[in-house]
């Protein structure tokens, strides 16, 4: 069991050393509390709204963080369910008479649903070849490939289905008669329909060959991508924004493991950096998207979903970044990420 003091934070901390803090808890509140005194709180949302504010992960938490946050005194702590629910919230901090935190109620320990719910459909490209798992892709297609004991497509959708997500339709190509098999033959409370994807048209090419059969926004996603996230607050922050696509990105954080050396233009040393560190954006993979999208995609067009991305934004299109924390994004692109991904659901379990 977590112990409270485990979840402060120094109010000079920098925003980085909080989403270090946020990965190493798995929690997704922390506290700026001086000798326990409740002053603010940070979630994880707080830091996504500092980000899209032009935020930097050097800055100090105390921009990012709330500094009228809900709490209850322990007199009063019967009424944490009823708080919880009425202000969709993770955590609600028990202060004492002196301000001093002693206990905190997280939502999920009282079957708290607090997640926002969408119904919009869900696409998933699932056709290609997934040259970087080779052996394993020589047997089996990657969206059957089984992190724990189901295929990682199928423990996409179960996110999505929690959230209220039962229209799939997987665009298909390598091995899709496996794909299909599994899919039509599995016991699921949802829909999976297939598009044939005759040749290979990219990561985006295949939107295509949906059109007439998609008249809502939809999350489109790769079959590598697991997310822990709230999918409904994605949708609600994409209509908020009016965006015509919506892409989710986590924060990255890379210390690269050697010094590094500039050159000047007469072939001398410029500067020299020891074991720099880069902060980046880096897309996940999972989109929402417009249906006008899908319709004005050309037929037969090798593209990938990216450079549909760009040439939208050329265009003066609306498209958004929904950031996310490192923690929320598994990746199993590759075979090291894949045994990444088991052992954290392991953990998760």
């Amino acid at each position: 069991m977590i112990q409270v003091e485990e979840l402060f934070l120094p109010a000079d901390a920098t925003v980085l050393e909080a989403l270090r803090k946020l990965d190493e808890t798995g929690q997704r509140i922390l506290f700026i509390a001086p000798e326990g005194k409740l002053e603010a709180a940070l979630t994880d949302g707080d830091i996504r709204k500092f980000f899209l504010r032009g935020g930097t992960p050097d800055q100090a938490v105390s921009l990012a963080a709330n500094y009228h946050p809900l709490s209850l005194p322990i007199a009063e702590r019967g009424r944490a369910r009823e708080v919880l629910q009425k202000h969709r919230i993770d955590a609600l901090p028990i202060l004492d008479k002196r301000g001093v935190i002693t206990d905190i109620v997280f939502a999920y320990r009282l079957d708290v649903d607090n997640r926002k719910h969408t119904h919009i459909p869900v696409v998933m490209m699932a056709g290609g070849l997934g040259t970087r798992l080779y052996p394993y892709t020589k047997i089996l297609p990657k969206p059957l490939i089984p992190v724990g004991e189901q295929p990682i497509a199928e423990l996409i959708m179960d996110r999505f289905r929690d959230f209220g997500c039962r229209q799939f339709t997987m665009i298909v190509n390598y091995k899709r008669g496996m794909i299909k098999s599994y899919f039509n033959e599995l016991e699921k409370d949802y829909t999976v329909d297939f598009a044939d994807e005759e040749v290979f048209m990219g990561t985006g090419g295949g939107l295509c060959l949906l059109k007439g059969k998609i008249h809502s926004p939809f999350f489109f996603t790769n079959c590598d991508t697991l997310l822990d996230v709230d999918f409904g607050d994605i949708y609600e922050y994409h209509k908020k924004n009016g965006n015509l696509i919506t892409m989710v990105c986590a924060f990255k954080h890379y210390t690269v493991p050697y010094g590094v050396v500039e050159l000047g233009q007469d072939g001398g040393i410029a500067a020299m950096r020891e074991k720099p560190e880069l902060d980046f954006l880096t897309n996940t993979g999972v989109y929402v998207v417009e249906p006008r999208v899908v319709d004005e995609m050309k037929d037969g067009e090798v593209i990938g979903f990216p450079d549909v991305i760009e040439r939208y934004r050329a265009a003066g299109e609306k498209v958004g970044v929904y950031p996310i924390g490192e923690s929320s994004w598994m990746d199993m692109g590759q075979l090291e990420e894949l045994e990444k991904m088991r052992r954290k659901l392991e953990n998760q379990s």
